[in-house]
């Protein structure tokens, strides 16, 4: 390939044009064959989104992929890259990647005419093969296909009668690549129009020039379905044109969430080795994305994208990393008071309703922490039951009395390890529960659990939590309320 410069060249070697869609169909094939996963690093979508996809790729077809924000939508159309021939091989100085052996535009035409099989050629690596455009309301039809340049027509000396004072879009630069279209329907209606003989008939027209060049393209576009009603839509005739459309989701189960978010949060090495995070606290974080989207104070129409557990988590080390280094500490573990720390990853990512915007986004997020705790408690611990017989001993009985008779502690926000574990030491009740139903915990994950035993009581309302400047103070709830009168 190195070796082949000329068109010359280029004909006895044997090479075949073919185009970008039979380009992706054949190496497609051959991985499916190979049995080599075709999208690696998308977790979540093997059995629904891929296969859909891989019959769309198949069936040569422009894909439209629908789906709320956060879906991974644009990491597929990225991935798609991969599908196709490493070089590709073009006419040297073509603005439009023409085709040695099919050349479509006026100048590769003229330079095949005038120069044979002495034509220079280039090569195009697949990583050079892809566009992105993000639709946005001011895209004209000039940045997308092209405009006439009174620049050009006056230092080559040309009449605007002429083709050659044609400027290329986008469109036409992308000439056998991936041409991806972000939010389409965020594209004006009359620029969507502008897109039909493209995809369809394969002529062009730039301001009274109509140019038959049949341009070889893969187009990907990507929609919210929220744009159907919010800010525009998808032209009809379009959406015809589209071969496929195919939806994504979010991730499924909390052990889908959690390797997607381990493989994108970007940790320094030395937060990794500073802080342990339990894997409680792991579940714990995802778990707040899945109560986000359900939760009666958000929008899920929006959507809750799966960048909240990405930042929530680096969020959650870099607290745990902040309070290491004020209190001089080589190592620490996580702790469940840390997650105060992330609720400004949740305020940023999440459409309040009205209800919502009256309570407050960071009070919300404190609510997504809470409901997130009440969901995975009884997975490690007998329910706690809201109503319960006078005199009725439960499993709790023993930590309420604890801190009925104490009247409570403060948990410091900054306050070292030796003081936290000395803290959560003196409840001796919390040592019983874990050694009864959570036997097989490591030393580890003890003070975390601890601490969890004590935010669920709270949930449940069998204990009090209060935040002031430094750090939280739980109580008795009797206690707290007596002394709040």
């Amino acid at each position: 390939m190195n070796n082949i410069n000329t068109l010359g060249e280029l004909k006895k070697s044997g090479y075949q044009s073919k185009s970008i869609k039979d380009e992706l169909r054949n190496n497609l094939r051959e991985k499916i064959k190979a049995g080599i996963p075709t999208f690696e690093g998308v977790h979540g979508f093997e059995n629904t989104v891929i296969p859909e996809l891989e019959r769309a790729i198949l069936s040569r077809h422009n894909i439209n992929l629908l789906g709320l924000r956060g879906q991974a939508k644009t990491r597929l159309a990225r991935k798609m890259i991969e599908l196709l021939d490493e070089y590709i091989p073009f006419v040297a100085g073509s603005e439009i990647n023409d085709d040695p052996l099919n050349p479509i535009s006026r100048f590769a035409k003229d330079v095949i005419a005038a120069k044979g099989d002495e034509t220079p050629i280039s090569w195009l690596h697949r990583s050079e093969r892809f566009f992105e455009k993000l639709a946005t309301p001011d895209v004209t039809v000039a940045d997308l296909i092209g405009d006439v340049d009174p620049i050009k027509a006056a230092n080559l000396k040309l009449s605007y009668a002429d083709d050659r004072v044609i400027h290329f879009g986008m469109i036409p630069r992308a000439n056998r690549c991936i041409f991806v279209i972000n939010e389409l329907p965020d594209l004006q209606a009359r620029i969507q129009v502008a897109l039909f003989n493209i995809l369809q008939e394969g002529d062009i027209q730039i301001r009274g020039f109509k140019l038959r060049m049949p341009l070889d393209m893969q187009f990907v576009f990507t929609a919210n379905p929220e744009d159907y009603t919010n800010r525009g839509s998808i032209v009809t005739p379009l959406k015809d044109r589209i071969g496929s459309q195919i939806l994504t989701h979010y991730p499924e189960t909390i052990k889908i969430a959690r390797t997607i978010t381990e493989q994108e949060a970007k940790l320094d090495n030395v937060q990794s080795d500073l802080v342990y995070v339990p894997s409680l606290a792991r579940d714990l974080l995802e778990q707040i994305s899945f109560e986000a989207r359900e939760s009666e104070y958000i929008d899920n129409k929006s959507g809750v994208s799966a960048r909240l557990s990405i930042t929530a988590f680096e969020n959650l080390l870099s607290t745990a990393e902040r309070r290491a280094l004020k209190s001089g500490a080589d190592k620490t573990t996580l702790r469940l008071s840390d997650f105060m720390g992330i609720i400004p990853a949740i305020t940023g990512k999440v459409e309040l309703v009205y209800e919502g915007e009256q309570e407050g986004a960071a009070v919300v997020a404190q609510h997504l922490i809470g409901d997130a705790i009440h969901t995975f408690f009884p997975a490690y611990f007998p329910k706690i039951e809201k109503l319960e017989k006078q005199g009725e001993k439960t499993p709790y009985s023993d930590t309420l009395e604890w801190f009925f008779a104490e009247s409570g502690f403060e948990l410091l926000d900054d306050c070292s390890d030796q003081d936290y574990k000395t803290i959560l030491d003196s409840i001796t009740p919390l040592n019983i529960l874990i050694k009864k139903y959570q036997p097989q915990l490591e030393k580890e994950d003890r003070y975390f659990m601890k601490e969890f035993i004590l935010w669920a009581l709270v949930e449940y309302k069998k204990l009090s939590k209060d935040r002031f400047t430094e750090g939280y103070q739980f109580k008795d709830l009797y206690g707290s309320y007596i002394s709040k009168l």
